[in-house]
């Protein structure tokens, strides 16, 4: 994707079609959010399918494998699709992974709440259309939803099913420390020591549970900050990377392109012809 943020809105026509040709299970470089209003979807992720019907909420992580096959219910279908990249809202995206790395799709109870976010839907939606949109607006209103979303989850998911076993408790205090310490030039073992295991075990948890090493989600996360501050501050590129635990500006853009296909440089002047 090519954008920092997209949202469609699927009609049954559109189920018909993807229903009648699926994808094959795939990942992408993007966060994807579905709400769905009316008819069912059908989800394989984490090598499960589940079908639900609707309202329901889904949101899949990037890098993810998955497959979503929206489908008819009493001939109707309607669901919103949001996309967006990692850096657009950076600091809750990690907090995302927390949430949502064992229960993609979550059933919720129509009435006034679910209501609420076919609301902010619309005003996005409004917003996208119009000829010079202002992100800044639509970065805080989809905030806002995951917000929401995350008090329905709460009120509608026990605890209990939650963090239901130790994998599950280690990876979200993994994540809790490497948002406290991810702008450090620290490696693998330094977050193993903090919880106490091994580089091994935690890498082994992160690779079943979200599909990327320990040092891969380090990487992510600095760079996810490297993209905010390349988009929304006017630091130079060396600061950036001393700030990110890179001594060198160098290094720092050359594990930046090797990343992203561009130096930061170029990353830069991307986003200024998007936002502008």
């Amino acid at each position: 994707m090519d954008q920092l943020f997209k949202i469609f809105r699927l009609n049954p026509v559109d189920a018909s079609k993807i229903s009648a040709s699926p994808d094959e299970p795939h990942l992408h470089d993007y966060e994807e959010l579905i709400i769905a209003t009316e008819g069912q979807l059908e989800h394989f992720i984490d090598f499960k399918n589940t079908t639900l019907d609707a309202p329901l909420v889904c949101f899949v992580t990037k890098g993810k494998i998955h497959r979503a096959i929206p489908k008819l219910k009493n001939g109707r279908c309607q669901m919103w699709i949001l996309r967006f990249k990692s850096e657009f809202i950076p600091n809750i995206t990690f907090n995302l992974y927390t949430s949502y790395h064992d229960h993609a799709m979550i059933q919720l109870p129509q009435g006034a709440c679910f209501n609420r976010l076919v609301t902010i839907c619309q005003i996005i939606d409004t917003e996208m259309k119009q000829a010079n949109p202002d992100l800044g607006v639509v970065r805080h209103l989809l905030t806002a939803l995951f917000i929401m979303i995350e008090s329905e989850k709460n009120k509608n998911l026990p605890q209990t099913e939650t963090i239901n076993h130790t994998q599950n408790t280690t990876l979200i205090n993994f994540l809790k420390i490497l948002e406290e310490n991810f702008r450090r030039s620290e490696g693998v073992e330094f977050y193993a020591e903090k919880l106490f295991m091994s580089s091994r075990n935690l890498n082994l948890i992160c690779k079943t549970i979200i599909n990327q090493t320990v040092s891969e989600l380090i990487e992510n996360r600095k760079l996810i900050e490297a993209k905010n501050q390349l988009t929304y501050s006017d630091k130079n590129i060396s600061e950036i990377g001393f700030d990110l635990g890179y001594s060198e500006k160098a290094y720092f853009t050359k594990v930046f392109k090797k990343r992203t296909g561009k130096t930061p440089k170029e990353f830069r002047e991307e986003m200024k012809k998007i936002l502008s």
